[in-house]
């Protein structure tokens, strides 16, 4: 049937595909890749785009993303696909990474010696979670907001991975954006001349079309 609904992915799939998707993470990155290179836009806007979502996937604003990507991209007058696509460095795989970097940077910066494995900074955002939401339900119910937690939540998680992660996510997005350029640019001109060959070769058969035709006559 036309309209027949789908069978839905079990949750044991759906939590499978998250942490390794369909094909794998080769097939993926190779479809960003692939995306990326085909934008139509100005290779330097592309890059400014690719810039922008690396480096916010340094940051800690899970759940913001794509809109804070956008933001940035917007301001640097960038391509703003360019920089969703490019959110795609901050994967479940590399994020763990990127979290223990951002981390360990951050409370050199801000002075600390704290310690956090990773395993308890995965908790504390999602502790974090369930307060913020919990603290809103508050506002509508008798039951009390507590906020203690989440101040100890930010500063010594969320404000060090913030801080952490602006020298590693400006670094390694500004290798980005200069790998990007020539590469876009490059794709873009070997694709405008293969356009081209293939408008020749039309044109070339209808001109051989027409002749063959004519004499025919």
């Amino acid at each position: 049937m036309v309209f027949q609904r789908r069978t839905r992915r079990p949750i044991t799939q759906i939590v499978r595909e998250f942490f390794y998707p369909k094909g794998g993470w080769r097939r993926a990155a190779t479809y960003v890749w692939h995306r990326l290179r085909r934008l139509p836009d100005e290779p330097h806007r592309i890059a400014r785009g690719v810039f922008a979502g690396v480096f916010v996937s340094f940051t800690p604003l899970f759940g913001l993303h794509f809109l804070s990507a956008a933001g940035l991209a917007w301001i640097l007058r960038g391509n703003i696909l360019a920089a969703l696509l490019a959110t795609f460095v901050g994967n479940p795989l590399t994020t763990p990474l990127i979290a223990i970097l951002s981390i360990e940077t951050g409370h050199w910066i801000l002075g600390s010696r704290e310690s956090i494995p990773i395993t308890q900074v995965l908790a504390a955002f999602s502790q974090a979670g369930g307060e913020i939401s919990r603290n809103l339900l508050a506002v509508f119910t008798d039951e009390p907001a507590h906020w203690n937690q989440l101040a100890n939540f930010f500063h010594a998680v969320f404000l060090p991975y913030l801080v952490g992660g602006i020298i590693p996510g400006v670094v390694i997005s500004m290798g980005f954006y200069y790998l990007s350029i020539p590469l876009v640019r490059a794709y873009q001109k070997l694709r405008t001349s293969r356009l081209a060959e293939r408008i020749e070769k039309r044109r070339k058969a209808k001109a051989a079309k027409a002749a063959a035709s004519t004499q025919h006559e």
